[in-house]
């Protein structure tokens, strides 16, 4: 097929699209999804990808490669499924220059994206700063893991691992998977360990892979699984300062202290009433900022008077006597995750209600506490900014849901690691689209995969054209800053 400007004449596509639709020499043969993978490719090439794919791939068929990626790409954005499953999935969907595709092709195309991922990963991080002017002064990081349908007992490799699931399901092997994200809640990097891996272990790393970036001044946000003291030091190298959540629970000395500090919260909206804390001084000297959320106090306070009614309603069932064994359901009852810290054992064996452990829990409604090292913060800052860590927690639920990290079926550790890279582009893609929009990504996609690609004959012609736009696909457009797409893609001449 050769494009409408090279084949026609504009009197003869003017001709072409007058009979479009009219006499009997009009066939419908087949359409294909367009406006997703369209609005992907103009974002991918927006940020260069297309060009900087050339340049790392500096040995191989580059158009190749780099349009296998991106199929993969926008796979996993628009409609996830298997390698295998993509050889279907080419032929319903439009992309540039890719009619048809091999599963063999896909898994070489990730051997081969694995072996440059360290300088794309670079590459592609200052496309992006440069586009979207993104600040990098706050970066979020957490983990997550993802699992694997295995059975252990098949597995013999020290990648996939069993370990702390983030997934509720510690009876599969899994791998752990790291995320830092601008305060924009766009996806810089990404990383991957072995199943078994804690979050405690991991912050040197990313700190060390991010200061190979010359970020400059970078203030980490992390979550209370990463603030070990060692941890902490480790984030102020290079100039670097930290906010992270403190455990209120730990009992450790200075946090006890934090939270028994009397004064008065200073109400800063609705929702956040912030006290600031300085705890030591000199070297030892420790900055906290502790949170009230009053409304959520009230629900957690409202929760555990209704779980404390139904405790003591379930105590009187039992009719306990004293030094009489324990029957099932008294060991039941003691074992339950929610009601057991709320119960305590009489030395004659019976169990009651544990009000002072009740008393202890309110101590901690609606409250968090964080910690800082950046004196220039004010504590709103601090406060504000821990808040949006939930950025990242946003990112892992649209890995695992809308792009269908899991479960995975990899098998060589190689393969698994790509594939997340490819999930990590997606992302990253589906970040910007949302960013731009203001809307979610499957309403967005939704509308956008409406917009189709048919194939017609007409007048003894083979014609390409998109079905028309409505207002809203145009408004989307319009927000993601893509031209639309051409009304006739390709005409062909039947002689």
């Amino acid at each position: 097929m050769s494009s409408i400007s090279r084949v026609l004449s504009p009197e003869e596509a003017s001709e072409i699209q007058a009979g479009f639709g009219q006499g009997e020499d009009f066939l419908f043969h087949s359409s294909r999804a367009l406006g997703g993978s369209w609005v992907l490719d103009k974002l991918w090439k927006e940020l260069e990808m297309d060009k900087i794919l050339e340049g790392v791939f500096s040995s191989k068929n580059k158009t190749d490669l780099e349009r296998l990626i991106f199929a993969m790409v926008a796979n996993r954005a628009l409609d996830p499924s298997s390698k295998l499953a993509m050889e279907e999935w080419i032929s319903t969907v439009h992309i540039e220059n890719l009619e048809s595709v091999q599963s063999q092709q896909l898994y070489r195309a990730m051997d081969d994206l694995l072996d440059v991922k360290s300088e794309l990963e670079e590459r592609v991080y200052w496309s992006v700063a440069n586009l979207l002017n993104l600040e990098v002064d706050l970066l979020y990081f957490d983990t997550t893991s993802t699992y694997f349908e295995v059975e252990p007992s098949q597995v013999e490799d020290d990648f996939r691992l069993k370990g702390f699931s983030k997934d509720k399901r510690a009876d599969l092997l899994q791998v752990v998977i790291g995320l830092a994200v601008t305060r924009e809640g766009i996806p810089i990097r990404s990383w991957v360990w072995p199943g078994n891996t804690s979050d405690m272990s991991v912050v040197e790393e990313v700190k060390r892979d991010l200061n190979g970036w010359k970020l400059g001044r970078v203030i980490s946000v992390m979550d209370r699984g990463f603030s070990s003291e060692e941890n902490l030091r480790y984030l102020q190298r290079a100039g670097g300062h930290y906010i992270v959540g403190e455990k209120m629970r730990s009992g450790k000395g200075d946090t006890e202290e934090a939270l028994s500090r009397k004064g008065r919260y200073s109400p800063v909206r609705d929702n956040l009433h912030l006290k600031e804390i300085i705890v030591g001084e000199g070297e030892a000297r420790k900055r906290y900022v502790l949170v009230y959320n009053p409304q959520e106090a009230k629900r957690e306070k409202a929760k555990r008077d209704e779980i404390t009614k139904n405790l003591t309603e379930e105590l009187k069932s039992l009719k306990q006597l004293p030094s009489q064994a324990h029957t099932k359901a008294a060991c039941k009852l003691r074992a339950n995750p929610v009601y057991g810290k709320y119960i305590q054992q009489l030395k004659d064996g019976r169990l009651k209600l544990n009000k002072s452990a009740i008393e202890r829990e309110e101590r901690y409604d609606g409250k968090y506490l964080i910690r800082t090292s950046d004196d220039t913060l004010s504590s709103e800052d601090v406060a504000l900014g821990y808040k949006q860590l939930v950025d990242v927690e946003n990112a892992f639920r649209t890995l695992k849901t809308t792009l269908e990290l899991r479960p995975m079926y990899h098998r060589k550790e190689e393969r698994i690691r790509s594939h997340i890279f490819l999930c990590w582009l997606a992302l990253l893609l589906v970040r910007i689209a949302e960013r731009r929009t203001g809307m979610t990504w499957s309403k967005i996609r939704n509308e956008l995969e409406r917009i189709q690609l048919g194939h017609f004959s007409v007048n003894k012609n083979e014609v390409h054209k998109s079905t028309e736009l409505t207002v809203k696909q145009r408004e989307i457009l319009s927000k993601l800053k893509v031209e639309t797409p051409p009304t006739y893609f390709e005409i062909q001449q039947n002689t």
